[in-house]
């Protein structure tokens, strides 16, 4: 039911697939060396395991990244060269659901000798944290629309990460994706507006600010089955009232199913 999310704008067509489009790489070519070389070469996929928990490969890519960024394990602990100091990360939270889902996240990292303590707090704490930007790791989304514009800055523009309330949670400063944001924002026409959306997207995650996690691309509801609908529905509404009507020969043969019932 649910889907492994694959980009910042999932289950839309300002989702970044394949390699970029000539009109893409327009607006993309410019920020050569101010962005990741893989976003011109390859096909942005998640990496996937066998569900073991076991993730060995990605484990050890993990403690060479670190120890080429200066951390090494001591006595168990993933240590700072420079500072001595040991790693040691909170992932907070606002729902204890979420508990089950970072758990495996904390079991990677503490084999890699870093200490992650997963918090739950309540509702008034979390929104203060979140607004000051006084956590390590969060549970988050930004919902997108088929229209992306000014938000855009909100969520990842330089103006947006020291501000204190804005949903530029990461804390982006980068003047390579503040381009992109204004090629979406002044883009003249829908096919442009598709291409910098999509080109954003590529740089957002070739640049791996985030573990992405899922969406689910359908809704779940039960219903009496006396209901029509049109041949042409809404594509990302359930249309619900707006496009349902009562078809009179339904409702009529579940009436006369419930009849005697109590």
């Amino acid at each position: 039911q649910y889907t492994r999310t694959q980009s910042f704008f999932s289950n839309s067509e300002l989702a970044a697939t394949g390699l970029p489009s000539a009109a893409e790489l327009k607006m993309l070519e410019p920020l050569k060396g101010q962005i990741p070389e893989e976003v011109f070469t390859t096909e942005f996929k998640l990496p996937k395991t066998d569900g073991s928990g076991k993730s060995r490969r990605q484990l050890r890519r993990a403690k060479k990244l670190l120890n080429a960024a200066g951390w090494s394990v001591k006595e168990q602990r993933l240590v700072n060269g420079k500072t001595g100091k040991a790693m040691e990360i909170e992932i907070l939270l606002v729902n204890q659901g979420f508990a089950r889902i970072v758990a495996p996240i904390q079991r990677s990292m503490e084999r890699l000798g870093v200490k992650v303590n997963i918090r739950v707090v309540d509702t008034s704490q979390y929104i203060n944290r979140i607004r000051d930007f006084d956590f390590d790791l969060i549970v988050g989304g930004w919902g997108q629309s088929l229209s992306p514009g000014n938000e855009q800055r909100d969520f990842w523009g330089t103006a947006a990460a020291d501000r204190a309330g804005s949903r530029n949670y990461i804390g982006i400063k980068d003047p390579a994706v503040d381009k992109l944001i204004d090629h979406i924002i002044f883009a003249g026409s829908r096919a442009e507006l598709v291409a910098a959306s999509r080109a954003l997207d590529r740089v957002l995650l070739w640049n791996h600010f985030v573990i992405p996690n899922w969406h689910i691309n359908s809704y779940r509801i039960a219903y009496w089955n006396r209901f029509a609908r049109p041949k042409t529905k809404p594509k990302y509404a359930l249309g619900f009232s707006d496009t349902w009507w009562i078809d009179k020969s339904k409702d009529e043969a579940l009436r006369a199913s419930l009849k005697g019932r109590k």
